[in-house]
């Protein structure tokens, strides 16, 4: 072959974390070794980043989240037609309703190599039975003609094998891409409008039902601190909501939006909370243990490959804001316990993530060749870590 294979990224929303992660991923590769192109269905900020890299996309409003049958049915045909007239040599989809039309698509053309990301799971402990045993059969049916599946956490690739969702000797285990992001705390808050000593519980994702954010809401309520600022950095829709579970908790909240510069703002707080119901490994976790932010997690799906319990930050049930509010008033109350997990979390993501180790994953994957799990690190989810202070009695 005379010119680099051609990679079609096939992507419900180029947005949030999954969306994120497959621009990092597309514009990690070298572009003399692989021609890439995005296809989305919708995407603000990170659509204008791909254009503005050099990077070939195609807004395609068929392609939906919500299952439409009649849109579906017309994703499907424009998405086979895309792929045919692009010739591409690899498909590679993320996420659920681009999982399944995208590899549709895939198939119905012929192409040489179909491979999926899964950042997590369509079917989760919250839906009714009836709709998570559709979705297995879905995936066990899509995994029959995908040549590698890439799962985004330990976790994530566990679940796709005892679930079967495809042959276990396709399945390979990735990390996140995270770029190193100067660490000012003081900085951070000004960007905000926040005032140096207010204590600050923040997190960062879409305001949707997967990442739970009215939980955050009622554990900031739970904490009885009026001191308490909570900070949410990202959009959705369910900011509408949020506003109105806040005024009627009486929680002092900022809703900061979409941010490019999320990853900056981060230092802002003064704990990190992911609320999620469920998960795959998500991106801001990671950044917020690069930043030395001491994190409170939902024991989810991939989550615990970075934040181990008690020595790189806590965890708690999903669904749980009791529990929640209860690890972040321990935080905040200990701030030598905090500053420990925090230093430890931070010790054992840095280095691990990377865009080169995430792009060494997706050539070999494209390629055919075994996937390393280099986005990883080199020792599993990082080297191994000095636990904090208070843990070491207990070695």
């Amino acid at each position: 072959m005379n010119r680099p294979p051609r990679v079609a990224t096939v992507i419900t929303r180029l947005e949030g974390g999954a969306g994120a992660m497959a621009l990092r991923g597309a514009l990690a590769l070298d572009p003399r070794e692989f021609d890439v192109t995005v296809i989305t269905g919708s995407g603000g900020r990170l659509l204008r980043d791909a254009a503005d890299a050099g990077l070939a996309c195609v807004l395609e409003p068929a392609l939906r989240a919500p299952i439409a049958p009649a849109d579906d049915v017309r994703a499907l045909l424009r998405l086979t037609g895309l792929l045919r007239r692009g010739s591409f040599d690899v498909v590679h989809t993320h996420c659920a309703k681009a999982g399944a039309l995208g590899r549709a698509a895939a198939v119905r053309v012929g192409a040489r190599r179909i491979v999926h990301s899964y950042h997590g799971f369509p079917f989760h402990e919250f839906q009714r039975a009836p709709r998570r045993r559709a979705y297995l059969a879905v995936e066990r049916a899509l995994g029959r003609v995908t040549d590698v599946a890439l799962c985004v956490g330990t976790a994530v690739a566990v679940e796709a094998v005892r679930r079967g969702l495809i042959a276990p000797d396709r399945v390979r285990t990735t990390g996140v891409a995270v770029p190193p992001v100067p660490v000012d705390p003081s900085r951070a808050r000004r960007e905000l409008g926040l005032p140096a000593g207010v204590p600050v519980v923040g997190a960062v994702g879409r305001l949707a039902y997967q990442k739970a954010p009215e939980d955050w809401v009622a554990a900031l309520a739970a904490l009885h601190r009026p001191d308490v600022t909570g900070v949410w950095i990202g959009d959705g829709e369910r900011a509408a909501r949020v506003r109105a579970a806040a005024a009627r908790l009486g929680v002092r909240v900022l809703l900061a939006g979409d941010r490019a510069d999320a990853p900056a703002l981060v230092p802002a707080f003064d704990v990190f909370v992911q609320p999620s119901r469920y998960e795959g490994l998500p991106l801001a976790v990671v950044e917020a243990m690069s930043a030395g932010v001491p994190v409170v997690a939902t024991a989810v799906n991939a989550i615990g490959d970075v934040v181990v319990p008690g020595v790189t930050g806590l965890l708690v049930p999903p669904a749980r804001p009791d529990l929640l509010a209860a690890a972040v008033s321990r935080l905040l109350a200990d701030r030598e316990l905090a500053a420990g997990l925090a230093a430890a979390a931070r010790q054992r993501v840095l280095g691990a993530h990377t865009s080169a180790a995430l792009a060494a994953d997706l050539a070999a994957a494209y390629r055919g060749e075994p996937v390393t799990g280099a986005a990883t690190g080199a020792a599993g989810f990082g080297a191994p870590v000095e636990p904090p202070h208070h843990l070491r009695d207990l070695r």
